[in-house]
């Protein structure tokens, strides 16, 4: 199994991340993205990762902390820019857009504005731009901001440059998302809250096998398992999601599994098998199709889609007005 979304660089793994990942293993995880959010969260990651085979990086700026100047998201995209050259990093994210109004945050002054949204766009546009130049996958976080985050995707250079090497992170279950995540081949990442969201059910039972990856977005988002025997019915709680519980682990990415192949009528083996098959191509296609790690490669997949135009790229990234 693959976990394409686990926060072991947060606090909440601070002091128990190197258990949380031999228990991961143990449960048959064999493979773990584990997202930045901003510099020091994908240093963190790049730590983690260096210590443990199978478990990889992306590194990126959430679009949570992108009102915070130009000339310090300058600097700090180039500290980003410094971290993707390290081997094990795969993809740039956790990146997008997010027009959610949040109660509790580090920022006092937290609204969601014009000028927010539009500082959003600006910082989206340049980890792109990044995950392109370097041939990285893109993980894209999307909250309340589906119009916005297709406009900054839809543009040909950029839909083609990212074809099959980039994910909707727990993917809201919008239909014209998945409509657009089946034309232009981007991978839908299913978490926890599929277990107990009937309306993420009735969306997860429309995405094609070959488009879905699995992601328990640890700590959050914990899956509620299968009922207990009844003998467990006697003022003991019956779900995992319980205080105790928390924080969500890697190890848990079974039971999202086990739920999905109850809820497809598929056997749990095959979604496990396909899931993970389908990770591997959204991270390692450098290793899959050649892409970017011989000239070879490069040439055999430039043949399959066409070449690249960088400056029809870097055009097309001007921002929607």
């Amino acid at each position: 199994m693959f976990d394409t979304h686990c926060h072991l660089n947060f606090k909440a793994f601070k002091n128990s991340y190197d258990q949380v990942i031999k228990d991961a293993f143990k449960a048959g995880v064999k493979n773990i993205v584990i997202p930045g959010t901003d510099v020091e969260t994908s240093k963190k990651a790049v730590e983690i990762a260096e210590k443990y085979d199978g478990v990889y990086v992306a590194v990126g700026i959430h679009p949570h902390h992108a009102n915070v100047g130009a000339d310090f998201m300058s600097a700090h995209l180039q500290e980003i820019e410094k971290l993707i050259t390290y081997p094990k990093v795969v993809a740039i994210g956790e990146v997008g857009l997010d027009k959610h109004e949040y109660q509790n945050t580090k920022y006092e002054k937290y609204v969601v504005d014009n000028q927010f949204i539009n500082a959003q766009k600006a910082l989206l546009t340049e980890q792109i731009k990044l995950a392109i130049t370097y041939k990285k996958s893109l993980i894209l976080h999307n909250r309340e901001a589906k119009k916005e985050i297709l406009e900054a995707l839809i543009k040909p250079a950029v839909a083609k440059a990212l074809a099959g090497k980039a994910v909707f992170h727990c993917c809201e279950p919008d239909f014209e998302l998945l409509n657009f995540a089946i034309k232009y081949h981007i991978y839908i990442g299913v978490d926890g809250d599929v277990t107990f969201n009937q309306e993420k059910q009735e969306f997860i039972k429309k995405v094609p096998l070959d488009l879905l990856v699995l992601e328990t977005d640890s700590p959050y988002l914990l899956p509620r398992p299968p009922r207990k025997p009844a003998c467990w019915r006697c003022g003991r709680s019956e779900l995992l999601r319980s205080k105790k519980a928390y924080p969500n682990k890697p190890e848990n990415i079974k039971i999202i599994a086990k739920f999905i192949a109850q809820l497809c009528g598929q056997p749990v083996d095959l979604i496990k098998e396909k899931t993970t098959e389908n990770a591997k191509k959204l991270f390692f296609c450098n290793l899959i199709y050649g892409f970017g790690a011989t000239k070879t490669g490069e040439k055999q997949l430039q043949q399959k889609q066409g070449p690249l135009n960088m400056n029809a790229f870097v055009n097309q990234l001007q921002l929607p007005k």
